[in-house]
């Protein structure tokens, strides 16, 4: 992936030198604290999955109202560019993310608001509450914001199966696709249908969001690819590779128990590679409609 010497985004917060940590709790409805056990699943499940927590906590309990007061000391500050070659490349890749979906917005007379995508370590609050690392990364709709701990880019290679610059801009552009799918006003509708579904629908719903953001994830690849012309051999294998890495049925297998279709939040790896080549093989976000699809 040639991705040195282009445009990098100016929407950086880097919090990794501000201490982490801090902010208060996760709340769920009507002001009752999150339980210690429905935090300890949703920090399985995210590291996982490497995917946004407050899906797995809105599968747990329906998440109302979350929000948390980031204190200005935790605050990084945008546009003040990092330097470092990781998050340099992390910038890169949402800069071509911005690239790509303003005029997509346009076209329909929507306006694209950029998300920032904050670096941290360890932990960091947010209007999602506190966010950890061991979550992955993760979209919170409340502040519009990406959230990345740059470990994960380790996680992904050693312990997952996912090396690549390219599966690592994958990740990104996924986290973006959440962001997308807010602006559209996906995720208010399906937060609404939760709260009347049960479990078992709840997770099948979720199914059906994360797909999408791996189809938006390939609308992003196929229009900047377009654009910058800079992918080379080897890269939509590790995007591919990734997305089955990260599918609900190999992540079981993987961890030796049983394969349960009911308990998938994600998709299969199959689905998931499906959607994300159907996305760059059309880069049209209307061929990314999960909800309407009869078959996934």
């Amino acid at each position: 992936m040639k991705w040195e010497g282009q445009r990098e985004s100016d929407q950086i917060e880097d919090r990794r030198d501000s201490g982490g940590g801090g902010g208060g709790g996760l709340r769920i409805g009507g002001g009752r604290g999150v339980g210690l056990g429905t935090i300890a699943v949703a920090l399985v499940a995210g590291w996982i999955f490497g995917i946004n927590p407050g899906t797995i906590l809105n599968l747990l309990g329906g998440l109302q109202g979350a929000g948390t007061q980031v204190s200005q000391s935790t605050q990084g500050t945008p546009h003040a560019r990092p330097q470092d070659e990781s998050a340099r490349f992390v910038s890169t890749v949402l800069a071509s993310t911005e690239e790509v979906w303003d005029p997509v917005f346009s076209e329909s007379g929507r306006e694209y608001r950029k998300p920032v995508l904050v670096l941290y370590r360890n932990a960091t609050p947010t209007a999602c509450g506190t966010g950890q690392a061991a979550m992955g990364p993760f979209y919170c709709p409340g502040d519009q914001k990406v959230y990345l701990d740059l470990d994960f880019f380790d996680t992904m290679r050693r312990q997952l199966g996912a090396p690549g610059d390219f599966a690592q801009a994958y990740v990104v552009a996924h986290e973006v696709g959440h962001h997308v799918q807010h602006l559209l006003g996906v995720t208010e509708k399906v937060d609404a249908l939760r709260g009347r579904q049960s479990e078992a629908q709840a997770n099948a719903m979720s199914v059906r969001v994360e797909l999408q953001a791996d189809c938006f994830a390939g609308v992003w690849a196929s229009r900047s690819q377009q654009g910058r012309q800079w992918l080379e051999q080897g890269d939509l294998e590790e995007a591919m590779n990734a997305a089955h890495q990260i599918g609900d049925d190999t992540l079981q297998q993987n961890a030796g128990g049983a394969v349960r279709p009911e308990s998938f939040t994600h998709g299969t790896s199959a689905q998931r590679m499906r959607w994300f080549q159907r996305g760059f093989q059309s880069g049209q976000p209307a061929q990314c409609d999960t909800f309407q699809a009869r078959s996934l």
